[in-house]
């Protein structure tokens, strides 16, 4: 279930830096920090992404380990106060990156801003990747929590999704993080063409009986410029019918609530205490840096005109972040200071993805008061003290939700 964030607007002619932003003078009472770093290679594309992501071929990894680094210096001048409570490896795959460079990097950002101790350190992995050495050396790197790619725990429909590890080699994984992390994530896709209720139920509870601490579970989604956009534009990919995903959904629900990893967001199920920490703190609003092709980020500046939210985007394609980084010093694109109530608008958007909903008072006018009641009334929104948030029928159409419920 996709969302639309605000997006920024590109950069002047002037480089960005501390002489547009302003250091932050009050430093560490800023909001607490987050970092993603983004890394843009796959050995091969899958045909349900849509993510910034590109085929991997020859990769400079010197190269690439002085650009990160650098993009990290120039951004600690910008946005200062630590330390870090949340870093987050996504791609991409960065599973294809080399422990020491994800070893390095951690090691600046230690430097420039200070890890906070027990800080929750993610890197997102595809099975074929991940054997016992190279999960030793991740551990070793300071990667806390691993994200396991599954997708799918089927042959046939690995082969359908695009994947290149087996059923099979996906279960040694499985085994494989066990060993090595005790926090980790597993993600799969259902809602697949032709996939039962049956089907699922069953690839599910073999899942569950791994007894993760974290699962992603996404519904397939058919994204325009994907190879799957293109088979269903001609008709040759034919999703699930509408009752069915519904019928799917509520099926994941009960099935992980027995399991006790009830769900905490839309598309995210965990025990207590395993709920992922980098994403839960941007949905409920706080700041991140985005490092690396085409990042997005949301930080915090104590500029002269008071301290204001700014919307950040890295340049998209590999050569142009790196020539930006090697020319200007960082790699960002765009950058845009938010209002008041472009925040608050963003903030409502991210958080009524969560279970617990977002704060909500009537007659502020940030809400569409009159929509929302009536939406309690069908049963898609429920009034829960000062919070309001989205029932499991309203999850079903959460993006609809969110395109009235604001003024």
């Amino acid at each position: 279930m996709g969302m639309t964030l605000l997006r920024p607007s590109p950069l002047g002619p002037s480089p960005l830096g501390t002489s547009d932003l302003g250091a932050s003078k009050l430093g560490k009472s800023l909001p607490s920090l987050g970092i993603y770093i983004h890394w843009p290679f796959c050995s091969t594309i899958c045909p349900y992404c849509d993510f910034n992501v590109y085929k991997a071929r020859q990769i400079d990894d010197a190269q690439w380990r002085q650009a990160y680094i650098q993009d990290l210096s120039h951004a600690a001048h910008r946005r200062p106060g630590g330390p870090v409570k949340t870093v987050f490896f996504g791609g991409g795959t960065p599973s294809l990156m080399g422990s020491d460079l994800v070893a390095d990097l951690l090691a600046q950002i230690d430097r420039l801003w200070g890890l906070e101790a027990g800080a929750e350190i993610t890197l997102e992995a595809n099975p074929e990747h991940v054997t016992p050495a190279y999960a030793e050396a991740l551990r070793q790197a300071g990667i806390t929590r691993l994200s396991l790619g599954l997708q799918a725990v089927q042959d046939d429909a690995l082969a359908f999704l695009g994947r290149h590890h087996s059923a099979a080699s996906a279960r040694q994984a499985i085994e494989v993080t066990r060993r090595f992390f005790e926090n980790y994530n597993l993600d799969l896709i259902y809602g697949r063409p032709g996939q039962s209720c049956a089907a699922w139920e069953k690839e599910l509870a073999d899942i569950l009986s791994y007894a993760p601490p974290h699962l992603s579970l996404y519904e397939l989604t058919i994204e325009p410029d994907t190879a799957f956009g293109y088979q269903y534009k001609r008709g040759a990919l034919i999703p699930p019918a509408d009752d069915l995903r519904a019928e799917l959904y509520c099926l994941t629900q009960d099935l992980c609530q027995s399991a006790n990893l009830p769900a905490y967001e839309v598309s995210n199920y965990a025990r207590a205490g395993y709920a992922c920490r980098h994403n839960y703190a941007t949905w409920q609003g706080g700041d991140y840096l985005g490092i690396g092709p085409g990042a997005h980020g949301r930080l915090t500046y104590d500029t002269p005109k008071g301290r204001i939210r700014h919307a950040t985007l890295a340049h998209a394609r590999p050569h142009d972040w790196l020539q930006s980084v090697a020319q200007q010093g960082h790699g960002l694109a765009q950058i845009d200071p938010l209002s008041e109530i472009e925040t608050a608008q963003e903030q409502v958007l991210l958080g009524m993805r969560l279970l617990e909903g977002v704060a909500y008072q009537p007659g502020l006018g940030l809400f569409n008061d009159a929509q929302i009641l009536a939406l309690i009334e069908d049963g898609y929104l429920l009034r829960d003290g000062d919070y309001l948030r989205a029932t499991q029928q309203g999850r079903l159409v959460l993006d609809h939700l969110l395109g009235i419920i604001l003024n």
